[in-house]
């Protein structure tokens, strides 16, 4: 079981209040990804849920029951780091052995836990060497496997991958995912990087100063996103915003639609503006547009390659069902 329940918690630091009141639930089992821009209290807010940061008010419950003043290591939750939090004197096994060896486990139940624990992450090979002689993404596996022998309520991950290069950040989101599908264990993970939000989560929670703006699924934010922040946030390449006449004629003050939703033609269309960087990426083309109705830059995403240049006359054209809307105060209408 790993049902978490927030209720009206608070956390401020001297004067300064950085998660005003705050409710959110998230069920057994699922995998809840926390986003949203450096300082918007992500990480506290996880930190709070693993005891490792005090409550200003308000309670937290882990399958019913109240948990606000039980100490991090009574709460049943395992936290994997950004930094990996290795002992370099100890090999691969006994890193993974640590938390069995302090609760004065026996040590053929220990072997057998650190033995399984490193066939699902492929360390059997590694069990004797020191961390030193590991890669990035080895280490990382290390610190995960650290935390499965515990066999928590859930796995807390405060920016796991932000230290490894993009190749090894891919392979580890997707062997988090395959975990996360075999184990079915709740899963809080912190990132400030929307694609892997998108990718990895059942739940999305976007924060933004300490305030959830949505919560939902990715397809969810992603089609309909509650707020011009929210809409702004996910997705990449970003969608468009804008306001003033072009959004006032769709019968908004703020208008937003996504690079794949914009036609483009060499001829005419709705927008005429001006090509300024086109990166060709293959499978993908995205092309930067200025000097548009809309603004400065415009970006539009075309399938497969396009045969545009820097200083091109192009003409944007919307497509009208795609375009999202929102009143004066930044919400969805």
């Amino acid at each position: 079981m790993g049902r978490i329940v927030l209720n009206n918690v608070t956390k401020s630091f001297g004067e300064t209040q950085v998660i005003p009141p705050l409710d959110l639930t998230i069920e057994d089992g699922e995998f809840a990804v926390f986003v949203g821009p450096s300082g918007c209290g992500k990480s506290t807010l996880l930190r709070m849920i693993a005891g490792l940061e005090d409550l200003t008010s308000g309670q937290i419950e882990i399958d019913g029951d109240d948990v606000t003043q039980v100490p991090p290591s009574k709460r049943g939750l395992a936290m994997v780091f950004q930094s990996y939090a290795l002992y370099p004197h100890m090999t691969v096994r006994k890193n993974i052995a640590f938390p069995l060896r302090m609760e004065g486990m026996d040590q053929s139940e220990i072997d057998k836990k650190v033995e399984a624990a490193a066939k699902s992450l492929n360390l059997s090979d590694y069990l004797d060497r020191k961390p030193a002689a590991l890669s990035g993404g080895q280490r990382q596996r290390v610190a995960i496997g650290r935390a499965i022998v515990r066999n928590p309520s859930a796995f807390l991950f405060d920016e796991p991958l932000s230290n490894l290069d993009a190749a090894l950040r891919v392979g580890m989101r997707l062997e988090i995912s395959e975990m996360h599908e075999s184990m079915k264990t709740t899963m809080i993970y912190v990132t400030h990087d929307q694609v892997e939000a998108m990718t990895m989560a059942d739940k999305i929670v976007v924060l933004q100063a300490g305030v959830i703006e949505q919560v939902g699924t990715p397809l969810e934010l992603y089609h309909t996103p509650r707020n011009v922040f929210v809409a702004g946030f996910i997705g990449s390449p970003k969608m468009n915003i804008f306001s003033g006449s072009e959004a006032e004629k769709l019968g908004a003050h703020t208008a937003g639609i996504r690079p794949e939703h914009i036609d483009i033609d060499l001829s005419g269309g709705t927008w005429k503006g001006t090509v300024g960087v086109a990166e060709h990426l293959g499978s993908d083309t995205f092309v930067h547009v200025h000097d548009t109705a809309l603004g400065d830059l415009v970006t539009v995403r075309i399938a497969g390659d396009v045969a545009v240049k820097h200083g091109d006359t192009i003409y944007l054209t919307p497509q009208m069902d795609k375009i999202h809307k929102f009143d004066e105060q930044g919400l969805r209408v």
